[in-house]
């Protein structure tokens, strides 16, 4: 079925669901349930048939008129609990712990007769499956079309783009950060600990170079419920990425990769992303290495990730582009235990990022496509 649940369909499409009463919503005395494949539930992420999340930041956004309450239905697929974040109206994302079953969303202060953008996405790093069986609304409630930005970021990483070890996880991480700075719908395929080669690598039993292309990301292996992969339509991507980030690398090298190896890999991967994204802006960061206490940051892999861009150019692809993020990061940004960029790391990160962006050309929307 045509981008099914996991993606708006065409705008007039969209409005005359709206307008019409849509058979996966049922009303009573006291609530408005919508089934999980009503169309007007904007899916964002990755998500299997079930539907279940899979890989950070996954989740849905709603538009809703005359909303005062929302209670989330959740199945036997769901992470016991699941972290989630929750945003009100494009304000800041704040977390909540979810269980299977019923789970009271907090709204806050909502004014009566305006319609409200909800954002909810699962969070976390690992247990992070979100199993979504319906909504409720309080009565008088109604679903509206939810119109995606006109900028969609994909992002391909590791833990550090994953938010690992932070509060909030995802939502404080740098991609995130990067995106709603841009007012940009985004999806980040990033693992802690995955390497880009097809490689078991501290627990991941498959690399990026495979797992990119997969719905699930490599916690599947570990899943009694659902221990096997299935290929990702990319259609169901809406809107597709109009731009591509990828930081990838430092598990290659934690496992001894070679730099040809990495190189080869890296080559090769980026001829089948750009099957996928064959125009979009393709951006590879050259990572800001290893932070030390008494010297600069430990690089990996030196000049590789300049001849990765070269070959590509060489090849033909003028869209491609080496961020050097040499520098960005000090010992002061990052948890000493394990290296890893804290909350203020993070924002340093998506601040030097966005700067970036902008003195390349990228302009963020004025506005999200859809009011609240």
């Amino acid at each position: 079925m045509a981008r099914n649940i996991f993606s708006a369909l065409f705008s007039g499409v969209i409005l005359a669901l709206a307008l019409t009463s849509s058979n996966a919503q049922s009303s009573d005395a006291t609530n408005v349930v919508i089934a999980n494949n009503d169309p007007l539930i904007y899916y964002n992420g990755r998500w299997d048939a079930t539907p279940e999340t899979w890989w950070v930041g996954s989740g849905f956004k709603l538009h809703v008129d005359n909303l005062s309450s929302l209670t989330l239905n959740l199945g036997p697929y769901t992470s016991a609990p699941v972290e989630l974040g929750i945003s009100v109206n494009y304000g800041n994302f704040t977390a909540l712990n979810a269980t299977q079953g019923a789970n009271t969303i907090p709204l806050g202060d909502l004014a009566s007769g305006t319609s409200s953008v909800i954002r909810i996405n699962s969070v976390g790093w690992e247990d992070n499956h979100m199993n979504l069986e319906s909504i409720e609304l309080n009565a008088g409630a109604q679903l509206l079309p939810y119109e995606p930005s006109k900028l969609a970021i994909q992002f391909i990483g590791d833990s550090l783009s994953a938010g690992q070890y932070l509060p909030n996880g995802v939502d404080q991480a740098w991609p995130f950060l990067t995106s709603e700075y841009f007012k940009a719908e985004h999806n980040v395929q990033a693992q802690p600990g995955i390497a880009l080669s097809d490689i078991l690598s501290y627990g991941n039993v498959h690399g990026m170079s495979y797992q990119f292309f997969q719905t699930e990301d490599t916690q599947y292996y570990y899943d009694a419920m659902h221990n096997y992969t299935t290929p990702w339509d990319f259609a169901r991507d809406y809107p597709s990425a109009t731009h591509v980030v990828c930081m990838i690398g430092a598990n290659d090298s934690g496992n001894n990769v070679t730099a040809s190896s990495f190189y080869q890999v890296y080559i090769d991967f980026l001829a089948r992303v750009r099957l996928i994204y064959p125009t979009q802006p393709l951006f590879i960061i050259l990572p800001w290495g290893w932070p030390s206490p008494d010297g600069p940051p430990a690089p990996y892999y030196v000049g590789i990730y300049q001849q990765v861009v070269n070959y590509r150019q060489a090849f033909g692809d003028k869209n491609i582009y080496l961020v050097n993020a040499t520098g960005w990061v000090d010992y002061s940004d990052v948890f000493p235990a394990n290296l890893h960029p804290t909350v203020a790391g993070h924002e340093k990160i998506a601040g030097l990022f966005e700067s970036w962006l902008e003195d390349w050309g990228l302009v963020a929307e004025p506005e999200w496509s859809t009011p609240a």
